[in-house]
């Protein structure tokens, strides 16, 4: 199974600017082949006009977020349908920020999820992570399990369907510190035991937090590390491309 580099854009750009980077991003692809599936997922602004430049390249593209909602009355939330129409491949859902920011929770995170598995064939990106306080207290896999526990046991996975699962330690986030390659792989393997047991085999698990040209080597070598949601690194070009290639 290839590696998978998804670039999130998060608020960072404007529209033009996410469009000039969208433009710079297919242009100044490397002349060789891709080993890793790649995809970007830019504000919902700029969504449409990004997957038009991107349409006929090798670059997927996603959504950060979408609601549970079936289109209707939702004033203000982006319906999964409307992100199918536009031909999206992946959603993030229950990003860290969205936690922190707007108060998500795992349940709402879960029902996103069964929406997303019902209603279409996107590839939802769910994301777990702990907190700087819960690391040093010991408690990193006991909050990434119970995590994982809300938001999964209750899913019925369709045989047709993927899910792709992000471990982002809360305290690595656009902060500049990263887990090691040892701390990030022997979580990596900790959500896969888990998963394990669920029966959902063959779920692709990203590594997200600071990720930059001169991690992303080491983190893609563990045997556990089946991608990287990137972060503030993948709003250049040229420093998202090293870490494709990486």
């Amino acid at each position: 199974m290839k590696k998978l580099i998804i670039g999130n854009w998060k608020m960072a750009l404007g529209y033009e600017e996410s469009l000039r980077l969208a433009e710079n991003l297919v242009l100044s692809q490397p002349y060789k082949p891709l080993s890793a599936e790649v995809a970007v997922c830019p504000s919902f602004v700029a969504l449409p006009s990004v997957a038009n430049i991107l349409e006929g390249t090798a670059i997927f593209w996603g959504a950060q977020d979408a609601t549970q909602f079936e289109p209707g009355p939702v004033t203000g939330g982006t319906s999964l349908e409307s992100l199918v129409e536009l031909d999206c491949r992946y959603v993030i859902l229950g990003h860290s920020e969205r936690r922190q920011l707007f108060g998500e929770t795992d349940e709402l995170v879960r029902d996103k999820l069964r929406a997303t598995l019902e209603r279409t064939n996107l590839i939802p990106v769910v994301c777990v992570g702990e907190t700087l306080a819960e690391r040093e207290a010991g408690r990193a896999e006991e909050t990434v399990l119970g995590q994982l526990k809300a938001i999964l046991t209750s899913i019925v996975m369709p045989a047709d369907h993927r899910v792709v699962l992000a471990y982002e330690p809360i305290w690595a986030i656009g902060t500049g510190k990263t887990s090691t390659p040892e701390q990030a792989e022997a979580m990596h393997s900790f959500i896969r035991q888990f998963l394990g047991t669920l029966g959902f085999n063959g779920v692709r698990i990203l590594y997200g937090g600071s990720v930059k040209p001169e991690n992303a080597g080491k983190l893609l070598s563990r045997p556990n590390i089946d991608g990287l949601l990137v972060g503030g690194a993948s709003l250049s070009a040229s420093s998202f491309w090293s870490i494709v290639f990486a």
